[in-house]
C-alpha cells in the first residue's frame, strides 16, 4: 500500500483554526520578553553605596581603590550593569583601552542600547588608534539618540579631535655618557 497523501482541506482547517491562536500567544511572548528586558534594575543599596565611594575614589585619581570597590559592588549586585562602565572608565584612566573596552561590551551585552557604554567603548577605541571602529559607534548611536543626544556629541567631538598619541621627541632623550660594550 502506498502512503496517501494528507487531507489537504483538514490541513487548511486545521491552520485556518489555530493560526490566530498562535499568533497571539507568540506576540504575548515577545512582549513580555520585551518588557522584561526594559525593565530598569534597582541597585542594592551596598552595592549603590560601594559605587558612590569608588567614583569618589576616581575623582581623587585612586584608581585602583576605585576598582576595588566596583568589583566589591559587582559581587553583591552581578546585575548591576552600571558598574561595567565605572569599571571602564577606571580602566581608561590606568590606559588600559583594551580592559576598557572589555568592561563596555559587557555593559552592552547586558543593555544593547546603553548610551554611556556605546560613547565610551567608541572612546577607548580611538584612544587605541581605532578610529573606524569609533565611528561605527558613533553611527550606532547617531541612530539610536540622535545627533543631540550627550553622549552622541562627546563621542564626535572626539574623533573630531582625533586619537591622543603622546610623541616623544628626539630632543627631550637626552644620551648616556657610559656606553659599554657587549
Amino acid at each position: 500500500a502506498t502512503p496517501s497523501l494528507p487531507d489537504l482541506p483538514a490541513l487548511k482547517e486545521f491552520a485556518m483554526r489555530f493560526t490566530p491562536a498562535a499568533l497571539a500567544l507568540s506576540l504575548l511572548a515577545a512582549m513580555t520578553a520585551s518588557v522584561s528586558l526594559g525593565a530598569v534594575h534597582d541597585p542594592d543599596p551596598r552595592a549603590a553605596a560601594l559605587v558612590a565611594e569608588g567614583r569618589a575614589e576616581l575623582s581623587e585619581g585612586r584608581t585602583q581603590a576605585a576598582i576595588d570597590s566596583f568589583e566589591a559592588a559587582l559581587v553583591v549586585d552581578p546585575a548591576f550593569t552600571d558598574v561595567y562602565i565605572d569599571l571602564a572608565e577606571a580602566a581608561r584612566a590606568e590606559g588600559l583601552q583594551g580592559k576598557a573596552i572589555h568592561y563596555y561590551r559587557e555593559a552592552q551585552e547586558r543593555d544593547p542600547s546603553n548610551y554611556a557604554a556605546i560613547s565610551g567603548e567608541g572612546a577607548a577605541l580611538l584612544e587605541k588608534g581605532a578610529i573606524a571602529s569609533a565611528r561605527r559607534n558613533l553611527s550606532r548611536l547617531e541612530s539610536l539618540c540622535g545627533e543631540g543626544c550627550a553622549e552622541t556629541r562627546e563621542l564626535a567631538a572626539a574623533i573630531d579631535r582625533g586619537p591622543s598619541t603622546t610623541v616623544l621627541a628626539a630632543e627631550s632623550v637626552s644620551p648616556r655618557d657610559d656606553v659599554t660594550k657587549n
